[in-house]
């Protein structure tokens, strides 16, 4: 029943198989670069660049068209966090850098810590 649910959802918000396997697989705690569409405009004039965002994954919720991503970095010793729908046209890539093992699903632990 779920199954034809996250179907069904998946074809209303128009997600194709295709999209779906664009992103290589992560999961928390792996470190990987967020290549995101940022539209800036001055006056009339508008420009399209894309900005990278590198971090730790640290939690995947949601399951279909409505799925997020929360990634953390550590930017001049200042925790940035970004949470991002995976099924965005913002999000135009996602580049896994480096896998590595996490115990856990959602790794909040890592906002009291100093160090990524």
């Amino acid at each position: 029943m779920h199954r034809k649910i996250v179907a069904l959802q998946e074809e209303l918000h128009g997600i194709s198989s295709t999209q779906r396997d664009k992103f290589p697989a992560f999961r928390p705690g792996d470190l990987i670069r967020v290549h995101e569409r940022i539209t800036e405009t001055t006056g009339e004039e508008s420009k399209e660049r894309i900005q990278v965002f590198e971090g730790i994954v640290l939690q995947i919720r949601g399951r279909g068209a409505s799925r997020m991503l929360t990634v953390r970095k550590e930017s001049f010793g200042i925790g940035v966090e970004k949470i991002f729908p995976l099924h965005s046209p913002k999000v135009a890539q996602i580049e896994l850098v480096e896998k590595r093992r996490a115990r856990r699903a959602r790794l909040f632990y890592l906002r009291r810590q100093n160090t990524p």
